[in-house]
């Protein structure tokens, strides 16, 4: 799990957010039905067309989706796969008042869009942003959203795991989420997950297909990190390099394999066009399962980066969180038993097609044993 974990930093980190959270809530053992009137107000339902221009006919495709208002100047959050490169955005109000919304930003790898809507009159209700980091697995939680557009649901469940990485997900969302047993439709996307003092926790995103009550949340500090660049930038910027594989040590490998093995990090695939292509690094093409989990052997193995080891994984994570847009990399890898050095310069890293999920996003396929190849 923390080999998964430590390349998976790069893609959460952010500043401090400039959002405050709301002022604090009332007392947590406040009755659900308190709570939902409370807090429903904030939570809106999300329309939006795309247009498909190779065809002729069925063109337009519909997205229905929650969010929920986190500042009184209008600020919207949500799911990315509700609303990246769709159009028409519209934001349905609690009182049934529909508005149009602009796009702030967008992330497809955290499934994180901010929305700005006009205020109106009246102002707007805020929804209070929580701690997820303070979480543990049976406490109990609230998530509110429109399910197959059925306006303002309320489920209740549990917290039945955290910091879950899905073996299923695409490279979009290879971040520890929030587990809960509370129930998760298609719709109920972007809305908010609550804890008992009504203070949103997480932004749920997704369910486990052919699994009863298995929904998967964001954690709301990984998007609080965010939002002062989906303000500033419009998106996440990231350095890029391209490779993706995973942290190897002689110890794990050397007994069933017959030849010679370096610790390093182990390169699997190459994405196209990135600086790893143009610098000519290999990917693996020797397919090996070994206890369900597969490799891809045959690709160079980084051994360094600027001089220093990648031989553990707190090295490898002190390397990743270190690397920003512009930096110069100077790589150090092993291919065939020689020693081969390479030197770039990091751009940023553009939206992939491996990025962008289908258009229902909301369910994940079951595909057991299925590793993850984390990606730099």
């Amino acid at each position: 799990m923390k080999r998964w974990l430590v390349s998976i930093l790069i893609l959460i980190a952010g500043t401090a957010p400039v959002i405050p959270d709301a002022t604090a809530t009332p007392d947590c053992k406040e009755p659900i039905p308190e709570l939902f009137d409370r807090i429903s107000p904030s939570v809106v339902l999300i329309s939006a067309i795309t247009i498909d221009p190779f065809r002729i006919t069925e063109r337009v495709s519909l997205s229905i989706g929650s969010g929920f208002i986190i500042s009184a100047d209008g600020l919207v959050l949500t799911n990315s796969h509700v609303v990246f490169r769709y159009r028409a955005i519209a934001v349905t109000l609690d009182n049934g008042h529909t508005i149009q919304s602009e796009l702030v930003g967008a992330d497809p790898i955290l499934d994180l869009a901010l929305l700005r809507i006009p205020v109106p009159s009246q102002g707007l209700p805020v929804a209070t942003l929580g701690d997820s980091a303070a979480l543990r697995v049976g406490e109990e939680v609230v998530a509110i959203g429109n399910p197959l557009g059925l306006e303002q649901t309320l489920t209740l469940g549990v917290v039945s795991g955290i910091n879950r990485i899905l073996p299923v997900s695409p490279m979009g969302l290879m971040l520890p989420l929030i587990q809960t047993d509370a129930s998760i439709n298609p719709g109920n996307s972007g809305g908010p997950l609550l804890n008992r003092c009504g203070e949103v926790v997480g932004i749920t995103t997704s369910i486990l297909a052919g699994a009863e009550n298995i929904g998967f949340a964001v954690p709301v500090n990984v998007a609080k990190r965010v939002l002062p660049q989906f303000i500033d930038k419009g998106r996440i910027i990231r350095p890029w390099l391209g490779v993706r594989g995973r942290l190897i040590e002689k110890k794990e490998l050397r007994a069933i394999f017959n030849f010679p093995l370096v610790d390093g990090f182990l390169v699997e695939t190459i994405e196209p066009g990135s600086p790893a292509e143009e610098a000519g690094l290999w990917g693996g093409e020797l397919p090996i399962k070994i206890a369900g989990e597969e490799f891809l052997l045959g690709g160079d193995i980084i051994t360094g980066a600027n001089g220093q080891p990648l031989n553990d994984p707190e090295k490898f994570e002190k390397f990743v969180q270190s690397l920003r847009v512009g930096d110069k990399v100077r790589l150090t890898f092993h291919r065939k038993g020689k020693k081969h050095e390479v030197e770039f310069t990091l751009p940023e890293r553009p939206i992939l097609p491996g990025d962008l999920p289908p258009r229902d996003q909301h369910v994940l396929l079951p595909m057991c044993n299925q590793g993850i190849a984390p990606g730099l």
